[in-house]
């Protein structure tokens, strides 16, 4: 296993600072003008997570799941405040036949619009329904890869949406540890970053 279905600490995640990232290149040209291209058609999410060190305790504690990770060896789970949550998401549509769904998030901005795969939900936080009513038996979670799945087929034409909550799977962004001591039993580690992974 490259990946470990344990949570960072989400108190230290709470002060982290980043978000989504794209890869896009810019060409200008002699004109004025230029050439965007989108590398990648979603983002992916990056955080430096040293800002979320408050004191010695928090500090500790994140060693030892740094060394338990071996730097960027094993994947985990993060919270990522900014945005952890979906309310009545759609997630498809029955046709009497289908009975496996993935988890996703839709963002919608004008005419834009992104769907993100959710592949790590939170344990005990999904709560389906079909044609808004919420199913609370006949359906299973599988909380490592995202898949809701059904006893019996949707029907034809039923709205299929979720509310849940969920991490990011993610891995060190670096192999080595990088604490000064700043005064007796207080250590402060300035760079810890911390990188989506597609899983």
């Amino acid at each position: 296993m490259t990946f470990h279905e344990i949570q960072f600490p989400p108190d230290i995640a709470y002060g982290a600072s980043g978000g989504p990232e794209y890869l896009t290149s810019v060409v200008s040209m002699a004109s004025g003008y230029e050439q965007r291209n989108a590398n990648w058609s979603a983002a992916r999410l990056k955080w430096n997570v040293a800002s979320g060190l408050k004191h010695q305790t928090q500090l500790n504690t994140l060693i030892a799941f740094f060394r338990a990770r071996k730097g960027r060896a094993y994947g985990f789970r993060f919270k990522d405040w900014t945005d952890y949550k979906a309310t009545a998401q759609a997630i498809g549509t029955g046709d009497g036949t289908t009975k496996v769904f993935q988890l996703v998030k839709s963002y919608t901005s004008g005419a834009g619009n992104e769907t993100r795969t959710i592949t790590k939900p939170v344990f005990g936080t999904v709560a389906p329904y079909l044609g808004g009513v919420k199913q609370t038996s006949g359906w299973s979670i599988n909380t490592a890869t995202g898949i809701l799945t059904f006893s019996i087929a949707p029907a034809q034409g039923v709205s299929v949406t979720a509310d849940f909550e969920f991490d990011v799977p993610v891995r060190f962004d670096t192999d080595s540890m990088a604490v000064s001591i700043e005064q007796f039993d207080l250590h402060q580690w300035s760079d810890i970053p911390v990188i989506e992974i597609r899983v």
